[in-house]
């Protein structure tokens, strides 16, 4: 193909994805922000969600979190699109429940001024999304499915490089027409396509009603929340001596070494740097909640720095990691990182405690 026939095919596709675009109904705006409310949610972006999300919006920092700056997710998806996973996050995930009420940092204001911002941080128009059951053909969304979405979403909608589809509580939150348009629209800035000129309306359709399958009736329950561990809790088995271990990369244990040491009672300091909510969920026995963000300034106070230290996150390193590095710069020496995070943990069979 020459390069003026290139050119030629490229606007055409952007002039349908256009049409295709304003065949939708538009909202009106949600609410702007006060200069003061734009600020915090600005500095709570960063705090909270830039670790995986990326600084400026982009998405895939780590754990391939999705871009938050998408046109067609941020057009389709304020509020509800965007504030329920931010408030109770996604289970199976690394998404954790960012809400006070699961055991996270945000009171509900926060979380709703942090969606407006990434909204008017986008500069896009809102569109009206049909309430209406997508109806189509599941067996042969299925075969569309496996074809174009399997290699980056997992056979079975799991998530590979890409967000699980099946995940019970993306299926409880967004609406059928959220699905069709996210595969109609694409994701621009992500490896995530537009389908809308390469399937059918109805191949549409049937990739919409073979997503929805997946939902099992998941409903979000209100958990109860276990005390948070007190600074005299922290260190395990005290009197004990502290793990030998050959650190890989001078930073890194595997489960099996953590396990074993937990066996022998080694004296140690475990730190879940998820967000609280999903330690409440799930955790290593005897972790204590320290997440990525936490002013360590005000934290390390409690920590000692004779008993070995050893973090872990579920994305599976990155929020580990991070905390880790800044800990080493503040005079700790005995830190250690699960590689596998608690999910690798979990797979190999190493038990949690849950929640009660």
């Amino acid at each position: 193909m020459n390069k003026l026939s290139l050119s030629i095919a490229l606007l055409t596709l952007w002039f349908s994805a256009s049409l295709l675009a304003d065949s939708y109904q538009r909202q009106s705006p949600p609410r702007t922000l006060t200069a003061e409310q734009a600020q915090r949610a600005a500095a709570n972006y960063q705090k909270y969600c830039s670790l995986c999300h990326g600084k400026d919006r982009e998405g895939h920092a780590n754990d391939h979190a999705p871009s938050l700056r998408s046109k067609s997710l941020m057009e389709s998806g304020i509020p509800h699109g965007i504030l329920r996973p931010l408030n109770y996050g996604r289970e199976g995930t690394a998404m954790a429940g960012y809400l006070d009420e699961v055991g996270g940092p945000l009171t509900l204001d926060e979380a709703w001024d942090l969606t407006y911002w990434l909204f008017w941080e986008s500069g896009f128009d809102r569109i009206k999304l049909s309430e209406d059951k997508v109806e189509g053909k599941i067996q042969a969304g299925e075969k569309i499915y496996q074809q174009h979405c399997a290699s980056c979403h997992g056979e079975n909608g799991e998530g590979i490089t890409a967000p699980a589809l099946g995940n019970q509580s993306f299926l409880a939150h967004n609406k059928d027409e959220f699905i069709r348009y996210a595969i109609e629209q694409g994701r621009q800035g992500t490896p995530m396509q537009a389908y809308g000129e390469l399937l059918s309306a109805d191949g549409i359709d049937n990739v919409t009603a073979f997503i929805r399958s997946k939902a099992s009736g998941w409903v979000q329950q209100k958990m109860p929340l276990r005390p948070i561990p007190t600074p005299d809790q922290y260190v395990q088995n005290p009197d004990n001596d502290n793990p030998r271990w050959q650190l890989k990369d001078g930073q890194f244990i595997d489960s099996e070494q953590l396990y074993s040491a937990m066996q022998a009672k080694n004296k140690m300091v475990i730190l879940d740097t998820r967000v609280p909510s999903v330690w409440q969920r799930a955790h290593i026995e005897g972790s204590i909640p320290f997440p990525y963000y936490s002013n360590l300034a005000d934290k390390v106070k409690d920590l000692p720095k004779d008993a070995q230290i050893v973090a872990y996150c579920s994305c599976p390193r990155a929020a580990s990691v991070y905390l880790v590095d800044q800990l080493n710069n503040m005079g700790f020496e005995n830190t250690a990182v699960l590689y596998e995070g608690i999910f690798g943990w979990m797979n190999k069979g190493f038990p949690v405690t849950r929640s009660e």
